[in-house]
């Protein structure tokens, strides 16, 4: 019984100033920018699809009021358009094509009709477009001076159940516009990456006798069996240099947290608790934190590596089923109704080990699986509202929430 609803448990589950204040940037403050296409090679349904890629990416990085006009003009044209003279900044662009599928694209960007920055980008087939569009986006905010937005050009890999008992693990970009099923055929979830590189993840299989852990070089497609255990095997977090892993096992039939070495696949467990201990986070160097039901519903706890020393870290909430840490912050997951009748609300909230102000991050259905960007810049979560899942972006310090609907299916976990 403490197996499954450790499973219930599990599957719902530096910057400038203090990111737990609530931030307030009014768009009418934001300078005015305008998008041109000088693209001849290509169909308006194809020039359509990847303006509409660009726009939500400018939007994504919120610096800017972006105009969602799609208005053509010549690449060479030394003037901007006239329905765009009285915008702040205007950003042209033209897509030609390459040999065989390959996609090249340049771009200006011009302020006050004066060019002031301009690229050409690359992609061997036109179907990754989306991933120029995320590299544009990320060199405008580097031209614009604000902090790195790395995180959009990083990998999302989630594992979306499409039917019962059947799962695929996929690899997608964060706007979920580039799909690539790796894994699929069983039950396979929890998906997490293995290294900073994104070249090879773990996973849970369900499929066999016993829970296992497997580990997928993404490079020569080998599959490796890690460790299996009864009851529940999960890799909840993976350290930064890729040698050590957070496994919630069941080994006892205890559901606890365990600390495995890569390198001397050996295990130690970490949590000895007679409840749930699940879902551990690293949280600096010689910390972690977990849910545990210590106090008779799920919370947030940390624990102390070396002196076993055990934390309460959040006081608000009574269903806190999931959390991710970063530097001094972490974000957490809390249920806000108990309706027997309909669906419950699941919120994220953001607190500091440093200050005792909270956060609430979202406000509608059910949002889950919070994970920092590497950099703490933003976070990304699952949401789930009206029979529709969606992968959530939060920019902290923007005060903004943006949504990418996933079509079919529903996604069960992810990592960023």
């Amino acid at each position: 019984m403490k197996i499954f609803f450790s499973l219930l448990i599990v599957m719902s589950l530096a910057w400038a100033g203090d990111a737990t204040i609530e931030v307030i940037k009014k768009a009418d403050s934001l300078p005015s920018l305008a998008v041109e296409d000088a693209s001849v090679d290509y169909d308006n349904t194809f020039k359509l699809r990847f303006f509409k890629s660009l726009i939500a990416d400018l939007n994504v990085l919120s610096l800017f009021n972006v105009d969602r006009h799609h208005r053509m003009n010549e690449y060479d044209d030394s003037d901007v358009l006239s329905a765009n003279k009285d915008m702040n900044y205007v950003l042209r662009y033209k897509m030609t094509k390459g040999d065989a599928d390959a996609l090249t694209l340049d771009v200006k960007l011009f302020t006050n009709t004066q060019e002031v920055f301009s690229k050409r980008y690359r992609v061997n087939k036109k179907n990754i477009y989306m991933f120029i569009s995320h590299a544009i986006a990320y060199d405008i905010n580097e031209f614009m001076g604000e902090p790195s937005v790395a995180w959009m050009k990083r990998k999302v890999i989630f594992s979306r159940i499409i039917a019962p008992k059947k799962s695929e693990i996929v690899i997608a970009d964060y706007t979920l516009s580039y799909q690539h099923v790796i894994i699929k055929g069983g039950l396979d979830i929890f998906p997490k990456w293995a290294n900073k590189g994104q070249t090879a993840f773990y996973y849970s299989s369900l499929s066999s006798f016993k829970p296992t852990l497997k580990y997928v070089d993404i490079k020569t497609a080998k599959v490796k069996n890690i460790i299996s255990s009864d009851g529940m095997m999960i890799c909840s977090d993976v350290s930064n240099d890729g040698k050590k892993l957070l496994l919630t096992m069941a080994r006892d039939g205890q559901p606890d947290i365990y600390m495995y070495n890569v390198q001397t696949r050996k295990y130690k467990r970490i949590t000895t608790y007679r409840g749930i201990d699940v879902n551990g986070q690293f949280l600096g160097k010689n910390k972690i934190i977990f849910i545990s039901s210590r106090l008779g519903y799920p919370n947030v706890f940390s624990k102390q590596l070396d002196t076993g020393v055990v934390e309460q870290m959040v006081y608000y909430g009574k269903s806190n089923s999931s959390c991710s840490a970063q530097g001094h912050y972490i974000v957490y997951a809390a249920r806000e109704s108990s309706n027997a009748f309909s669906a419950n609300t699941f919120n994220l909230h953001l607190i500091s080990t440093k200050t005792d102000f909270i956060r609430r991050l979202t406000a509608t259905g059910v949002n889950e699986f919070p994970r920092f960007s590497k950099d703490g810049d933003a976070i990304i979560f699952i949401k789930n509202y009206k029979r529709q899942s969606a992968i959530g972006i939060i920019r902290l310090m923007h005060n903004k929430n943006y949504l990418f609907p996933l079509k079919s299916g529903k996604i069960q976990s992810m990592d960023w």
